[in-house]
């Protein structure tokens, strides 16, 4: 179960906490769970390393582009930011009706400090 999923016949792409650790991603990603990460940093940063499958989004360009960020699905969120930033993305997104959308603890660093797999080079 997605954390903070309500059981009962809620709508399960609806989170209700905004924040999973990366424990809990790499838990949903072995089981095969569908996330799609959302990589707030840098693109020169996305571009060196990365979680698998993720879509570049920098924090500089969210308010325009936001919308290509789909209503459904699970969607992750992560960064290398100060949480206030990161935060204030979530909120901006929440504010406009994604209620699919959480933000994973400890960014891209805190992932890779975990030897988690990431890709690399160019997409």
């Amino acid at each position: 179960m997605w954390p903070g999923t309500a059981p009962g016949g809620h709508d399960p792409d609806e989170l209700t906490s905004y924040t999973v650790t990366p424990e809990r991603v790499k838990l949903f990603l072995d089981v095969g769970e569908k996330l799609l990460f959302i990589d707030l940093r840098p693109i020169k940063d996305f571009r060196q390393k990365r979680l698998p499958g993720a879509r570049s989004l920098p924090l500089a360009e969210v308010q325009k582009r936001f919308a290509e960020i789909p209503r459904a699905g699970r969607v992750i969120l992560y960064c290398d930011c100060p949480w206030k930033e990161i935060d204030g993305v979530y909120l901006f997104l929440n504010d406009r009706g994604y209620r699919n959308v959480g933000v994973m603890e400890g960014g891209f660093s805190g992932w890779a400090k975990r030897k988690y797999p990431v890709e690399s080079g160019w997409r």
